[in-house]
């Protein structure tokens, strides 16, 4: 865990000031670069020391067989896991017969930065071999979200005190040692040397590797090209093996002088095309990188950022941690989906090996939202990855004896990736979220191509999964059984309120839609009979509740269950899945994560303001946040329910999860739902963000910790700027965009806001909230909100 503050509060740069190998593998989840497609750990130049190697390609993935004690009809036979592809970053220097190796010698300066608004990783040190001889090297690295099978790095070295021999070694390897990544030997055998070599090739001053996974049979192509400046007799030349193509350049430095070298990286992959075809894409795509050159890729990264913060940026004033970690967060979520044009956005991004590379329901709910108001491009894509594995989905379905699509819980291309039930395959609300995603992009876009093409599809084949999934009994009520919601410390339950909640609006806006888009809903088989039918299950879907004790109950019977003793649970035994049996948990009042809390977010338009604040007093109690997932709705109902304080610390502890390394795995990547999650806290908590009927609603309120916060959202062709401020709140349409008006609501109260003026009106203040929300012994937040 980074256990003292290890990067200096700045507005626009996480910069590390000193190299502590305790923490290195974290940190090269934090400096990680990607566009999407291409994911670079932040990994030192020369390779060694490393925490965890990794150079991931989005959905590239080996099959693995799935562990079972015993295994049972509809299990899920195997999963898949990234794989970490060919390593382009690798440059190693020998300095006089020493190589560069930050753990002998003296490292007598060494900073890493990342900047957020030009995209880069930048990394400068001054090192004293052993034998006394000192270099200064300043490398710039970055990966291109203008040219999305680029990557690029400028390594530049200068010799200090007295000449110097320099070789550089630069290099493309494939097959990494790395960390055993699991218990089971059946798993790590498939993990291992995942890759079969199919072709090498060397040039003057590069080379290529094309290699194959041994069971999924994807085949992937880097390559790699240098232009080197140095003093004359500078010498470059290229040997190759299957495995591994090597570039040297030697020069011998007068002090003073530098030698200069930019690499270019290029990386492609397929199913299905040729390894020909592959050679000739990464030839292309280097091609086209060394026709901008170094400084044209670079200029390109500001001027997509600049446009990016232009339209996605959040300023925050009062708290300056928290100013750092939602760009810091926003540059991740960015990372994430910018390029990946059609592919999954998972739940690391491709910033490390967690969760095998696997994209979860997290995408739906907390990243695309963000991707919604901010790069709604991306959000379209996403979709589009979801309709493409709707076939899979169906048949997963059937396999349940169920109609319309079972989309998985975890996966990278399409089929459900996880080996325990409970929390995957009984986790049906995805079906509902993934709705939720296509009803909420094309609200805020009105892209009604998408809705045509491929958004009442999904709408269609989710509301008849709940058809067949649920029932109703003899009072004519309706009931989803045996699912698990997003708490997986209550699992396989009757009548989750965030699955049926979420299930209900899936059912009516396909109604909805499938009436409107007539045509195309009789080409998918939707008659009027059955949209009936699913407006009927909609309008009967049992919500649970305690009358005793005025509480909604997350799923049929929960405020029944025995209390969990939290009294005499050490805070040593979190995460309670890591020390207590599933059947412990799935039996009594604890929560693992925001769950109807959860609910009161996304359908806020089913309870009332007294019921969200019996009900967050009452599982706030409950909930252990054993998920990173948590905080940040936390945050945003402890806003709306009025403790604006507690609310500021669930924002930090969401903003700061890697950046603090909160739940001490940021190793394996960052969260990209809790980063993506402090741009919710912000703007749907403090902020009040709504659209529950189509129509944007705001209800800002600040906290004593906070004087300001700004923001902007695209909706439709317009962009709506809200200024926040502890009396007041600003909205604002910007210049650009044909509307010249728009309807949104402040606090409840319908407001015509135009492009000619700004709209100034008052906040009102929050009502005080007794009793005081209470966390369960030893949970409160993990940071606190600043006085």
């Amino acid at each position: 865990m980074i256990r003292e503050r290890a990067y200096p509060v700045d507005p626009w740069h996480v910069r590390e000031v000193r190299l502590d190998m305790d923490v290195l593998a974290q940190s090269e989840s934090v400096f990680a670069l990607s566009n999407g497609h291409i994911g670079l750990r932040g990994n030192l130049d020369e390779g060694e020391p490393h925490g965890l190697p990794g150079t991931y390609l989005n959905s590239f993935y080996e099959l693995r067989p799935l562990p079972y004690a015993e295994a049972g009809f509809g299990f899920p036979e195997s999963g898949q896991t990234i794989v970490n592809v060919t390593n382009g970053k690798l440059i190693r220097l020998l300095v006089d017969d020493e190589p560069l190796d930050v753990r002998y010698g003296e490292l007598l300066d060494h900073e890493r930065v990342l900047d957020l608004r030009v995209g880069t990783l930048h990394r400068r040190l001054h090192w004293r071999s052993p034998a006394g001889r000192e270099v200064k090297v300043s490398s710039t690295r970055l990966v291109s979200f203008t040219q999305r099978s680029v990557a690029a790095i400028s390594y530049e070295v200068e010799a200090v005190g007295g000449p110097l021999r320099l070789i550089l070694q630069s290099q493309l390897v494939a097959n990494e040692a790395l960390p055993a990544q699991s218990k089971d030997p059946r798993v790590a055998a498939v993990l291992e040397s995942p890759l079969l070599a199919e072709e090498e090739l060397t040039t003057k001053d590069g080379g290529l590797l094309i290699h194959r996974t041994k069971v999924s049979g994807l085949r992937v192509a880097a390559a790699m090209a240098h232009e080197v400046t140095g003093p004359e007799h500078t010498t470059v030349d290229s040997e190759g093996y299957e495995d591994w193509v090597r570039t040297t350049i030697g020069c011998v430095l007068a002090p003073g002088q530098k030698l200069r070298v930019v690499k270019y990286l290029a990386y492609g992959w397929s199913s299905r095309r040729s390894l020909p075809a592959l050679r000739d894409q990464v030839g292309a795509a280097l091609a086209a990188a060394r026709l901008d050159g170094w400084d044209g890729l670079r200029r390109a990264q500001r001027e997509h950022l600049d446009e990016f913060w232009d339209a996605a940026d959040v300023r925050v004033e009062g708290d300056p941690e928290v100013q750092q970690a939602v760009r810091f967060g926003l540059f991740h979520v960015l990372q994430a989906g910018a390029r990946a044009e059609r592919r999954p956005i998972s739940a690391k991004g491709l910033t490390g090996p967690g969760y095998d590379g696997h994209a979860f329901w997290d995408t739906e709910m907390f990243v695309l939202p963000v991707l919604t108001y901010t790069q709604p491009h991306a959000v379209r894509d996403a979709l589009y990855w979801r309709h493409s594995t709707l076939d899979q989905a169906q048949d997963r379905a059937r396999t349940l004896n169920l109609r319309g699509a079972a989309f998985p819980w975890r996966t990278i291309e399409g089929p459900e990736s996880s080996a325990y039930w409970p929390a995957g395959t009984a986790a049906f609300h995805i079906a509902a979220d993934v709705a939720d995603a296509v009803r909420r992009y094309v609200l805020a876009t009105g892209d009604t191509q998408l809705e045509r093409e491929i958004g009442l599809e999904l709408l269609v084949e989710t509301a008849r999964l709940w058809r067949s999934l649920g029932h109703h009994d003899r009072h004519g009520r309706y009931h989803i059984d045996g699912v698990t919601g997003p708490d997986e410390y209550t699992a396989v339950k009757n009548d989750n309120i965030y699955t049926n909640l979420m299930a209900q609006r899936n059912l009516l806006t396909a109604a909805e839609v499938a009436m409107r888009l007539r045509d195309e809903a009789l080409d998918l088989g939707v008659t009027e009979e059955e949209a009936a039918a699913w407006r009927d299950a909609a309008h009967s879907m049992t919500i649970p509740y305690d009358e005793e004790l005025d509480v909604h109950e997350q799923v049929e019977g929960f405020t029944r269950l025995q209390e969990w003793d939290f009294e005499h649970t050490p805070p040593d035994k979190y995460p309670l899945l890591l020390h207590f049996p599933y059947f412990d948990l799935y039996r009594k009042q604890v929560v693992k994560q925001a769950d109807l809390v959860l609910a009161m977010h996304w359908r806020g338009d089913a309870f009332t303001a007294a019921q969200k604040t019996r009900n967050f007093n009452y599982y706030e109690r409950r909930t252990v946040r054993d998920s990173s997932l948590s905080a940040c709705t936390q945050a945003v109902l402890a806003a709306e329910v009025g403790d604006l304080q507690l609310a500021h610390a669930y924002l930090r502890e969401a903003a700061l999860m890697d950046l603090h390394d909160l739940n001490e795995n940021t190793r394996d990547g960052v969260h990209m739902a809790s980063l993506a999650g402090a741009w919710i806290a912000l703007v749907a908590g403090f902020g009040g963000l709504r659209d529950h009927d189509g129509t944007l609603s705001f209800a800002p309120r600040l906290p004593s910790g906070l004087t300001r916060l700004e923001f902007s959202l695209q909706w439709r062709q317009s962009r709506v700027h809200v200024d926040v401020r502890s009396h007041q709140t600003t909205y604002a349409l910007r210049p650009a965009g044909p509307v010249a008006a728009i309807e949104l609501r402040h606090h409840g109260e319908s407001v015509q806001v135009t492009r000619a003026q700004p709209t100034i009106l008052p906040n009102p203040p929050a009502e005080p909230l007794a009793p005081v929300p209470e966390q369960p012994a030893g949970r409160a937040p993990l940071t606190h909100a600043p006085q």
